[in-house]
């Protein structure tokens, strides 16, 4: 095997494809999302009440229509809040993450300066959260969900989602988008 190897040029060239591919696949298998990703990613969230969810992506391709499981109710806190006309701000954490204690702390300024209600919830119960989760689709960990105040979603619950370490300011700037509710749409020209 190994004169065969020294001999035939397309040996070799064959066994160094499949070693990269074998690398290849073997390094990024290991990149997969952990806790510690910070990409910045938001996503939108549109849900009618009952059983369907629309998300529509960032790059603005489409509705994706996805089924919610019938897990219950969504906890009293998040619907007191929501139906009081806070902006809710759902913070899904991994116990001891440092990014998620960052992250929570962030929150917990911004919330006493807005007119937040912020909630933090550890992974295991994300269960609970699963029509905003699923519709969102929450894929790691810290994940910040900001609902909109009920009187600008026209009845219909809207959401964001930044994964990763979020800072006061970050957190704030999603806050106050999702309270927005001036034009849309608009041109800016600066004079």
């Amino acid at each position: 095997m190994r004169e065969k190897l020294n001999e035939s040029k397309a040996a070799q060239v064959g066994l160094v494809a499949v070693l990269a591919i074998v690398v290849a696949f073997l390094f990024l298998g290991k990149s997969g999302g952990g806790s510690s990703s910070s990409s910045g990613v938001e996503s939108e969230l549109t849900v009618e009440p009952g059983a369907t969810l629309a998300v529509s992506a960032p790059t603005g391709m489409g509705e994706l229509p996805t089924s919610v499981p019938q897990t219950g109710p969504l906890p009293q806190r998040f619907t007191s809040a929501y139906e009081a006309d806070q902006t809710v701000a759902l913070l899904v954490v991994h116990d001891g993450g440092i990014d998620d204690a960052y992250t929570a702390l962030a929150l917990n300024e911004v919330a006493e300066v807005e007119n937040v209600t912020p909630i933090v919830v550890p992974a295991k119960q994300i269960a609970r959260y699963a029509s905003v989760t699923i519709g969102l689709d929450v894929n790691q960990l810290p994940a910040l969900i900001v609902m909109r105040p009920k009187s600008l979603s026209h009845g219909v619950p809207q959401a964001s989602v930044a994964y990763g370490v979020q800072t006061p300011q970050s957190i704030y700037q999603m806050v106050r988008d999702a309270s927005y509710s001036g034009p849309e749409g608009g041109t800016y020209h600066p004079e």
